[in-house]
């Protein structure tokens, strides 16, 4: 018996994929267009369920507060949590405020941080993605869920295969992240799936001065460039 073929795999639903290139082509063409006039970077990242006034939510408003007066400007996921704190950091220190928001039922749109000029709203996670690694000098990662993972593993990824120029990935949190990275030590490493070398591409702190000087340090030496 012949299986009865779902209307996604006719040509109906061909055309549907056609049109959906040119959906994504929109939202590249458009991050493309707004985040190259920025200026450096650094984006933030954390979980968007932790209230304003949590402990890493005030460590997130410092350490974006701290970048933008080194000249940095903040990129966030533009929703509430630690990205809200990220942008309120940045307005506080007058720098620029950057929201990548994506549509989801469960979000409202950009917080009141998010500088509206800077304000780019995506249906596609992996076009929003492009964009924060692309136009980002660093990555400052705070404790968070699945997406906050996925942002700094596939961070790790892109430097160790050198898809993208190396630039300087800070966890922040010892008393969350401590755990990963020690299983990372136990088990990626002691069973040779990673490189001693790969421990390398990222820090541990819970300062946000370290952090920041840490960003810093490293453009000593290094050009401050989009990555790819």
């Amino acid at each position: 018996m012949t299986p009865k073929i779902p209307g996604k795999y006719t040509d109906e639903g061909f055309e549907q994929d056609i049109w959906s290139v040119f959906k994504i082509m929109a939202e590249f063409v458009e991050g493309y267009e707004r985040l190259v006039k920025i200026g450096p970077c650094v984006s933030i990242f954390g979980s968007a369920r932790l209230p304003i006034d949590h402990k890493w939510s005030k460590m997130a408003e410092e350490v974006a507060y701290k970048l933008t007066k080194t000249g940095f400007g903040v990129i966030t996921g533009g929703g509430p949590g630690i990205m809200e704190a990220g942008n309120m950091g940045a307005r506080r220190g007058d720098g620029k405020s950057v929201g990548l928001t994506i549509r989801l039922p469960f979000e409202d749109g950009a917080n009141k941080y998010v500088d509206r000029n800077y304000h780019i709203d995506f249906n596609y996670f992996f076009a929003r993605k492009v964009m924060f690694v692309k136009y980002a000098q660093g990555f400052v990662v705070f404790p968070g869920g699945l997406g906050t993972l996925d942002e700094f593993f596939e961070s790790l990824t892109l430097i160790q295969t050198n898809k993208i120029n190396r630039f300087p990935v800070v966890l922040m949190g010892r008393s969350f992240w401590q755990g990963l990275v020690d299983w990372m030590k136990e088990s990626m490493l002691k069973e040779g799936t990673i490189s001693s070398s790969d421990m390398d591409m990222f820090m541990l702190t819970d300062d946000p001065q370290e952090a920041v000087d840490y960003i810093c340090d490293f453009y000593e030496s290094n050009p401050l460039s989009p990555n790819f």
